[in-house]
């Protein structure tokens, strides 16, 4: 039973819960583009979960059979509770590393790219998280932690994980002591000098406390959302690229080849001297922050709103059928969200050419479907034909129409530069 793909209707539900708390308390915590992008690095995280996933499996099978101390009973209560707490004990660390070496920061630092607060950041995963994760959790398959009782817990500990991203709910007294909760987890997610890198638990606040990572949230000093670094952008592929491509930016300019290597592995935001000087990257000064924004008209909005849904739904799909469908029909599943989401992210920013990049997409639309056929990633028949031309139909009438409406796109664009363009001239200039 994958608990995670029948949380996700409760996780929308909730999410349609909050924004209704934001009307009737006059709050505004959600932004559209913000949303989505956060909701389409989440999507894209799964669907590459569904190719990647194997990594952390089988590593985990193959140590807890050949290098588990014991081989603890796989019923026993007092196993799952163990489990349990010890599981977010390897987590904590983790995420504390995750926050203090360069390489996993990479990884996770699409969790904490949103300037917003609120139910959909709790879905804004990383995709590449895969390639080293696996490595802290191999102290439960030692301890003989059986793999159905770990997959279990790891998929509890990330179900507790989705409350706590909201600013709705207060400090919560005794529970603070123990557990993780919405007051010290925004803590987590900020930026001000006073609480960054801070509270690293994923249930239990008790190892923070321990291990002198806790930070309490301080009514005097309003909490400041996002990374010191602004992402600058509503890409979900630049999201999860970004880190990465500005290591290999430095790694590449850098004289010392010792420094090429180990800017991977140092702590978080070390360069090499020589390529700090030539290449600065001056931090924001958070007395004069703004967020990150792109004018967008409502009848653009709404066509990538309608448009997303379709992949989400494509995203429950794959999700859903995953173990019948073959690594061929999964990866072309994968190719067809990533160029859907990036798509739709160059809407949302007005790029000049997001406009073409859609007639594009809806092209390929027809190779996609004869792959779709061949790999079996879904029956294609004469009814499948005929909904993707009534789709593709509705797609470029509903595309027309929303430049009709909202005036010309390039004219919009420039209208949003000056708002966007330093911080997305500075992302693409300096990687």
């Amino acid at each position: 039973m994958d608990l995670i793909l029948l949380a996700v209707p409760f996780f929308f539900v909730l999410i349609v819960v909050e924004l209704l708390a934001d009307r009737l308390r006059g709050m505004r915590t959600y932004r559209l583009a913000d949303a989505i992008n956060s909701l389409s690095t989440g999507v894209l995280s799964t669907t590459t979960g569904l190719l990647t996933k194997g990594v952390g499996l089988v590593t985990y099978a193959l140590a807890w059979e050949h290098l588990a101390l014991f081989k603890l009973p796989g019923d026993a209560v007092w196993v799952w509770v163990l489990a349990f707490v010890l599981y977010d004990l390897c987590y904590y660390w983790l995420h504390r590393f995750g926050h203090e070496r360069n390489i996993l920061w990479a990884a996770h630092s699409v969790h904490h790219q949103s300037e917003d607060y609120n139910l959909s950041t709790a879905l804004r995963q990383t995709s590449s998280g895969f390639l080293l994760s696996w490595i802290f959790y191999l102290p439960l398959a030692v301890l003989g932690v059986p793999p159905l009782v770990f997959i279990t817990v790891a998929a509890l500990n990330l179900l507790y994980q989705f409350w706590v991203h909201t600013r709705h709910i207060p400090k919560l007294g005794w529970f603070e002591w123990l557990f993780i909760t919405p007051s010290n987890h925004r803590v987590h997610h900020a930026q001000n000098p006073l609480y960054l890198d801070r509270n690293y638990g994923g249930v239990f606040i008790i190892w923070d406390r321990l291990f002198g990572t806790f930070q309490e949230e301080d009514d005097n000093e309003p909490v400041i959302f996002g990374v010191t670094t602004p992402l600058a952008s509503w890409n979900p592929l630049w999201a999860n690229l970004q880190f990465y491509a500005q290591l290999w930016h430095d790694a590449r300019h850098a004289e010392r080849w010792w420094d090429k290597v180990r800017i991977w592995f140092m702590p978080t935001g070390w360069r090499p001297a020589d390529v700090a000087q030539r290449f600065p990257q001056p931090k924001q000064d958070l007395s004069r922050f703004s967020k990150f924004e792109v004018a967008l008209g409502w009848p653009q909005q709404l066509y990538v709103v309608l448009q997303f849904a379709l992949y989400v739904a494509l995203g429950s799909y794959l999700m859903e059928h995953a173990e019948r469908l073959s690594a061929a029909a999964l990866l072309l599943g994968w190719g067809v969200m990533a160029l859907g989401l990036f798509t739709l992210g160059t809407q949302l920013e007005n790029r000049p050419w997001a406009f073409k990049c859609e007639l594009l997409r809806l092209a390929l639309n027809v190779p996609a479907m004869v792959l779709a056929g061949m790999s079996g990633l879904w029956p294609v028949a004469a009814l499948a034909w005929v909904a993707l031309f009534v789709y593709s139909l509705l797609s470029v009438i509903g595309l027309y129409g929303s430049r009709f409406f909202a005036g010309d796109a390039r004219g919009l664009d420039a209208a949003a530069q000056p708002q966007a363009a330093t911080k997305a001239q500075q992302a693409a200039e300096h990687p």
